[in-house]
Formats: structure tokens, C-alpha cells, sequence
């Protein structure tokens, strides 16, 4: 059973590329989730800029299999997360490698 998550493509003012998820990430739609990341990234990529936004505030949920496709790209990578998963990112290291705002 794949756990309900909801992935959103959008773009700041300056043409940045931000994908908004929400629910969970987990194994069951890690998939989902990491093409959705490599997509937004070759759009920063191709843009230019090679910065790219990932909005995790709406995520409950964030597994190992979930912060390996965030560090794929995480020398680019800015992430706006929820309180919630402050630990997460900084036990991982990933915290040290992308630019994390705790919103």
C-alpha cells in the first residue's frame, strides 16, 4: 500500500523551481518523490540558476529512503521544513550539506 503523498511544481518570482510535498515520504512512494526531485532539479539546472527549493512543511513523515533522494542534489538544495523533522536533517548530516529553514 503506497502511503498518500502529494507533489506540487511550482516557481518563485525569480524563476526558482520549488516542489511543495505533502503527507509522507517512505519507501512506498519513494519513487514518486525522487523523480519528481531529478525533474526539479534538471528545470534548476537548465535554468541556470541550479538552485532548487524542496517545501517540506506540510510532510509528516521522512524516511532514509526519502533523504537519499534529497542527497542526490543537496549542493544545491534549499529546504524549508517543519520543526518536526529538525532532527532528521540534522542527524542525517544533510543539514550540513543543504540549506535548511525550519518554518
Amino acid at each position: 500500500m503506497t502511503t498518500p503523498l502529494t507533489l506540487t511544481d511550482q516557481r518563485r518570482p525569480d524563476g526558482t523551481p520549488v516542489l511543495v510535498a505533502e503527507g509522507e515520504i517512505d519507501m512506498s512512494n519513494v519513487g514518486e518523490f525522487r523523480a519528481a526531485v531529478d525533474r526539479a532539479a534538471g528545470v534548476a539546472g537548465a535554468d541556470g540558476g541550479g538552485r532548487l527549493v524542496v517545501d517540506l512543511t506540510a510532510v509528516d513523515y521522512l524516511d532514509s529512503a526519502g533523504l537519499a533522494a534529497l542527497f542526490a542534489h543537496a549542493d544545491r538544495l534549499e529546504l524549508i521544513a517543519p520543526p518536526l523533522l529538525d532532527p532528521v536533517l540534522t542527524v542525517s548530516g544533510l543539514a550540513d550539506l543543504a540549506t535548511v529553514r525550519i518554518a
